[in-house]
């Protein structure tokens, strides 16, 4: 490492797979060769995943075994407890885990940002069908009936300290609504939402996708904002662990985070890769959903179930 170095200053160009294997090999060789990367069916576990399925992860000393998790109250017991060794979190899961709100406290750690926007608010077609199809018209219908159809408004987000939570406890207030008051909110896993909705367990819903698309295809629901609306370019899902392991296990941290950032830079090199990612986690062992609920909001083109379309350049 310390020759490379002086080889680069200078002023030679070394090859990077060239010095990825160099690391791989000498003093930055990773302790831990195989690691467990939780992840939870949503499009933005895409970059973990790819760098699993393309190899990216050899070629920097290290088996990235992703590891299909149920919810995030899961993956967060299984970080803190060793079953998993990182994972695709919610950055607010992570920081609530480190200050010790809601459940356990344990150093933590973000090695680095997987992803920033692209997360959604979904209302159901039958409160859409009552005129709720944003904000401003949800908080109308509330005030005009205050019961829906003889129990409570029900919105769910996916934890409590996540960022789901934020987006939806934001946008209700924005519009007069005090999601703690006005509304019942639950927690739901983000494969469940659809399912939940459909059987009519809630009235709206704050998930990343492909879940508020996968509505739409079924009928169910209606985009009525997305979170880069509420805060454009907010930080999103991160790739977590603990600060016990990066320090025991540090140059397999970085080996991990490289492995991980060439995956999502291989994702964003072409229209073909995009295709190519969306067709590879739609499979049954990653989100399992078609590929058509990935394939439209990775590139920006929106619908929102009633006839709109638009491109948004920060999804």
């Amino acid at each position: 490492v310390v020759r490379a170095a002086a080889v680069a200053s200078a002023g030679l160009v070394i090859d990077p797979a060239l010095r990825a294997v160099a690391s791989a090999q000498g003093s930055d060789k990773p302790e831990k060769e195989e690691v467990r990367i939780g992840f939870i069916p949503l499009t933005d576990c895409a970059s973990v995943v790819m760098a699993s399925v393309l190899g990216f992860d050899k070629k920097y000393g290290v088996k990235i075994v992703p590891t299909k998790e149920a919810s995030w109250a899961g993956v967060r017991h299984k970080l803190v407890n060793g079953e998993i060794d990182m994972a695709h979190v919610l950055y607010g899961l992570i920081y609530g885990v480190h200050l010790g709100v809601g459940g356990p406290k344990k150093d933590m750690a973000v090695l680095m940002t997987l992803n920033n926007n692209g997360q959604g608010l979904t209302l159901s077609k039958k409160l859409a069908d009552k005129g709720a199809v944003d904000g401003a018209a949800l908080a109308k219908v509330m005030a005009a009936r205050p019961s829906n159809d003889g129990r409570e408004y029900t919105f769910a987000q996916t934890f409590p300290t996540g960022t789901h939570a934020m987006w939806l406890y934001y946008w209700l207030a924005t519009y007069g609504v005090n999601p703690f008051k006005d509304a019942k909110v639950i927690t739901v896993p983000p494969p469940q939402m659809v399912a939940n909705m459909r059987v009519g367990n809630m009235d709206g819903f704050s998930v990343g996708e492909p879940w508020n698309h996968r509505a739409i295809i079924d009928g169910i629901g209606v985009s009525a904002a997305t979170s880069q609306d509420v805060w454009t370019d907010h930080p999103e899902k991160v790739l977590g662990t603990t600060g016990e392991f990066v320090k025991k296990y540090p140059n397999t941290a970085r080996a991990v985070t490289m492995a991980v950032i060439e995956a999502g830079r291989w994702i964003d090199a072409s229209l073909s890769n995009k295709t190519k990612m969306a067709e590879t986690i739609a499979d049954k062992a990653y989100v399992n959903t078609s590929a058509d609920a990935i394939n439209q909001r990775i590139l920006g083109r929106y619908q929102n179930g009633l006839g709109k379309t638009w491109d948004d350049p920060h999804a």
